[in-house]
């Protein structure tokens, strides 16, 4: 590969050397690659947050990127390690349903289950299969080895069940998928579903007992201290206080509901 991109994507933190130490491994295979930290904020063991943060950025890098994901909650047991090729993209991880909503934009060539130790590190710990086993695949893979080299083919692999919207008569409901680091409520109601539902009607959105009747283009446009409901970045409708935080305000958390209700 001609300048190589690898990102990392985890839920190990910062305090901590293991991250560091997968990066480590992977310049002593290749010096001369480009190592971009996706996030490594990730809720410990939460595959499904880390999904999703993946699905949302991977995208926008360039065709050829390797995107080395850890995480593991069941690292040394029955999951296997693998690698995914795309049309454009390499993923490097566990076979846990991590990859799960990059592959629904993606076109899948194959999956090998990383069998080969000739590139894993001589001692692969039970406990640090991202140091051991992805980092080092990820570093040979960046040098230009073929993708047969480190296993065999898997014809099916882990897709995690994302619960998506439903209509509930006069409501569409759906959830809160992420809570950002500027306490904004990321909920899994994408643009084209909200439209759909709306068409143009006069709404309301109701988190837990708060209702939310502003609906703005931007931050920009609340008021301070006013939660308000916008389409943020990544296309999925959102609830955030301007120069405040949402999930403080409204008390809410991961997974709670988040109604659309025609008025």
């Amino acid at each position: 590969m001609r300048n190589p991109i690898i990102t990392l994507l985890t839920d190990f933190g910062t305090k901590d050397p293991y991250v560091a130490s997968m990066k480590g491994v992977i310049l002593r295979i290749n010096p001369k690659c480009t190592l971009v930290d996706i996030t490594h904020q990730v809720s410990p063991h939460n595959i499904k947050e880390g999904a999703f943060l993946l699905a949302n950025v991977y995208c926008f890098f360039p065709k050829g990127t390797i995107h080395l994901s850890v995480v593991d909650p069941e690292v040394g047991g029955l999951r296997k390690p693998i690698l995914i090729v795309t049309k454009d993209y390499f993923f490097v991880g566990p076979d846990n349903g991590l990859f799960s909503l990059a592959l629904r934009k993606e076109k899948v060539r194959k999956v090998i289950v990383l069998t080969n130790p000739q590139y894993f590190l001589p001692n692969v710990s039970a406990t640090f299969h991202g140091r051991d086993i992805f980092a080092p695949v990820a570093g040979h893979l960046s040098l230009g080895l073929r993708p047969g080299a480190f296993g065999n083919k898997l014809d099916k692999w882990v897709e995690l069940d994302f619960e998506k919207p439903k209509i509930e008569g006069e409501k569409l409901v759906g959830e809160i998928l992420h809570v950002e680091s500027f306490g904004n409520l990321i909920s899994n109601i994408d643009e084209k579903e909200f439209s759909h539902f709306t068409r143009g009607h006069p709404f309301l959105i109701r988190i837990g007992e708060k209702t939310i009747r502003s609906f703005k283009k931007g931050y920009w446009k609340g008021k301070k201290n006013e939660p308000i409901a916008l389409f943020g970045s990544g296309g999925f409708l959102e609830i955030s206080v301007r120069e405040g935080n949402a999930q403080k305000m409204l008390k809410a958390k991961r997974g709670d509901r988040v109604i659309v209700e025609i008025r």
